[in-house]
C-alpha cells in the first residue's frame, strides 16, 4: 500500500511524515461507490492516489449539478476538515481506485506543523473559489448556449500537432454537460447540432474536437460586454 510522503499534496512537506502513518487509513473503492454524500457529518480528508471520481452538489430543490471530476493525485473533504461543517457534496467513484483517508485533527497538525503543506492549501484554496466565482458569473449573466461554449473550453486541452484546436477526451455525455450548466440534455443536443452545422466541433473516435475555440472565446467575451451594457 502507498505511504504518505507518495501522497501529491504531502510530497516535499519539509517534515517526517511517518509519525502520522498509523493514524491514516487506505481503502480501495469501486466503480459507483459514494465515497461522501450530502450532509456526512464526517470530518476526514481524501487523497485520491488512483482512479476518478465525481462531485455533485444539490440545490434546495433537490437539483444536482455537478461541480466536476478528480483524479488521482488530488484531495477533497478539506472544508470539513478545517470548519467541521457536514458535507456539502456527493464525492461518486467513477472508476474503481485507491484513497487515503487522514482524520481532520492529523490534516490540521500536518497544516499547522509544515508551512509548505499551509502555502499549498491556501493556493489550493484561492483557487477553486476562483474557478466558483467564474461559474457564478457565468450561470448569472450567460445563457445556455455561452454557458456550454464556457464548459467545453474549461474541459478541453490543446490538440497535439493543431496549435489552434483543443480536444476533450473521452467526448461528454450530454446529460452529464447538462447536469454541469443546469439545462436538460435535449438542450446541450441541439446546441451540438448546430455547432457542427458551424463546423465549430468534430467527433473524432474516442475525442470531441473543437475546432474553433477561438470562435468560442469571442462570442463569450461579447455576451459578456452585452450583459454589462
Amino acid at each position: 500500500m502507498a505511504r504518505l510522503d507518495q501522497v501529491v499534496f504531502l510530497k516535499d512537506a519539509g517534515i517526517d511524515l511517518s509519525s502520522f502513518e498509523t493514524r491514516c487509513r487506505w481503502r480501495r473503492f469501486d466503480t459507483d461507490e459514494i465515497l461522501v454524500d450530502f450532509d456526512d457529518v464526517s470530518t476526514d480528508v481524501y487523497f485520491l492516489t488512483s482512479g476518478d471520481v465525481r462531485i455533485l452538489i444539490r440545490t434546495q430543490a433537490g437539483k444536482e449539478v455537478i461541480l466536476g471530476e478528480m483524479r488521482g493525485g488530488q484531495m477533497f473533504g478539506e472544508l470539513a476538515a478545517i470548519d467541521g461543517v457536514s458535507r456539502s457534496a456527493n464525492v461518486t467513484a467513477l472508476t474503481r481506485g485507491e484513497v487515503c483517508v487522514m482524520p481532520a485533527a492529523v490534516f490540521r497538525e500536518i497544516v499547522f506543523a509544515a508551512p509548505a503543506i499551509a502555502d499549498r492549501l491556501l493556493r489550493l484554496l484561492t483557487k477553486r473559489v476562483r474557478e466558483l466565482n467564474a461559474r457564478l458569473m457565468e450561470h448569472a449573466v450567460l445563457d445556455l448556449r455561452h454557458r456550454l461554449y464556457s464548459e467545453l473550453l474549461r474541459l478541453s486541452v490543446p490538440r497535439a500537432g493543431a496549435p489552434n484546436e483543443r480536444v476533450v477526451t473521452p467526448p461528454p455525455y450530454h446529460h452529464v454537460l447538462a447536469a454541469r450548466i443546469g439545462c436538460r440534455r435535449e438542450q446541450v443536443t441541439r446546441e451540438f447540432t448546430t455547432m457542427g452545422q458551424e463546423a465549430l466541433i468534430e467527433r473524432t473516435r474516442g475525442a470531441l474536437v473543437i475546432k474553433r475555440p477561438d470562435v468560442f472565446e469571442s462570442r463569450i467575451a461579447e455576451a459578456m460586454r452585452e450583459d454589462a451594457g
